[in-house]
């Protein structure tokens, strides 16, 4: 009878020590406030642009997309110049020109049209159906 009481009052214990810190521990960047929708980008099927994703993260970009299609040639305008173009590769943009934090001061890689086009259009699949404004945060897997 003891082992029980003593058992009950730890799995109480674990279980409310559980509680407080879920409730406390501070929001994680896969927080609502940060984004709508998270999208899980294939890394396996476009590696090269999976790559620029992670480095341009890891060099302060945003890993949040404010889908802002209208916006997207000049973002693409301005992110793209100066940026001289290279036989047999696409420049590609972190973040995307169809997102609100593009154009200026984007990160640019250099990588194969095939990775890259099929990138962008598995990306413009999946949003399709969201309306500008909307805020999708990116993971690379």
């Amino acid at each position: 009878m003891q082992k029980k009481r003593i058992l009950l009052i730890i799995a109480f214990l674990l279980a409310l020590g559980s509680y407080f810190f879920e409730r406390h521990s501070p929001q994680t960047q896969t927080s609502s406030i940060e984004a709508d929708y998270v999208l899980e980008f294939p890394s396996s099927k476009y590696p090269q642009t999976a790559e620029h994703i992670r480095s341009a993260i890891a060099k302060g970009q945003s890993a949040v997309c404010t889908i802002d299609r209208r916006g997207a040639d000049k973002n693409r305008e301005k992110s793209l110049k100066g940026v001289p173009t290279k036989p047999n590769y696409d420049r590609d943009e972190w973040p995307m020109a169809m997102c609100r934090e593009g154009g200026s001061g984007a990160d640019i890689a250099y990588i194969s049209p095939a990775d890259n086009r099929g990138a962008g259009a598995w990306i413009a699949n999946r949003l399709e159906d969201y309306p500008d404004g909307t805020r999708v945060k990116i993971v690379v897997k």
